[in-house]
């Protein structure tokens, strides 16, 4: 027998996410691209996050057609740089003008394990062209109910939030989602430790 799901935010009601949901508006669109691994893992973040953001779309699988160009937006891959895989392309630096036309921006991420991601950008090779922001002075990572292989990795929901706080500015603006966050991270560790 299934479980019963929230028809919004698609989990089962026991872990339902929708009264941690605190709504954040957001100039740069966000296009999340997940694994289909990840779509009903409790302990992802990417669900929580595109309900909170007002201009964000999440997309489940494993290969994506490219948005056609019409409206003109600039896309950014949120990916660490791969100077060292001698599979990829190298990586077109970012047009730092065009990052100050916030309205214009679409920031594409990777939801998925490390691995995960990685596929997801090796099976999709209009991905590998896109230039990649570079994310700075990065908060220690807080997403302590998943094992992280570096030090650097976060969670979805913290690497956005870091790079629409580059790119936006306004760090009390993105409290909120933080606020979310923490809620989130607490609740999961409680149910962990039952």
């Amino acid at each position: 027998m299934s479980r019963a799901l929230c028809p919004r935010c698609e989990r089962p009601l026991r872990a339902c996410l929708c009264e941690l949901v605190q709504p954040v508006s957001n100039q740069v669109q966000v296009l999340i691209l997940q694994h289909p691994s990840e779509q009903r893992q409790a302990k992802g973040t990417a669900r929580l996050l595109s309900l909170s953001l007002q201009h964000c779309e999440l997309r489940v699988g494993e290969q994506f057609a490219p948005d056609p160009d019409t409206d003109g937006r600039y896309s950014l891959l949120l990916y660490p740089s791969s100077p060292a895989d001698p599979i990829l392309p190298a990586t077109p630096a970012p047009d730092f003008a065009r990052l100050t036309q916030l309205a214009q921006l679409r920031l594409i991420v990777l939801d998925g394990t490390w691995r995960k991601s990685r596929r997801l950008l090796y099976q999709n090779p209009w991905l590998q062209a896109l230039p990649r922001l570079p994310l700075q002075n990065l908060p220690a990572p807080a997403y302590s109910i998943r094992r992280a292989h570096a030090e650097h990795q976060l969670s979805t929901l913290e690497a956005v939030a870091c790079a629409l706080q580059q790119l936006e500015g306004r760090p009390a603006h993105w409290q909120p989602l933080w606020q979310s966050f923490e809620t989130f991270i607490a609740r999961e560790l409680e149910r962990q430790r039952q």
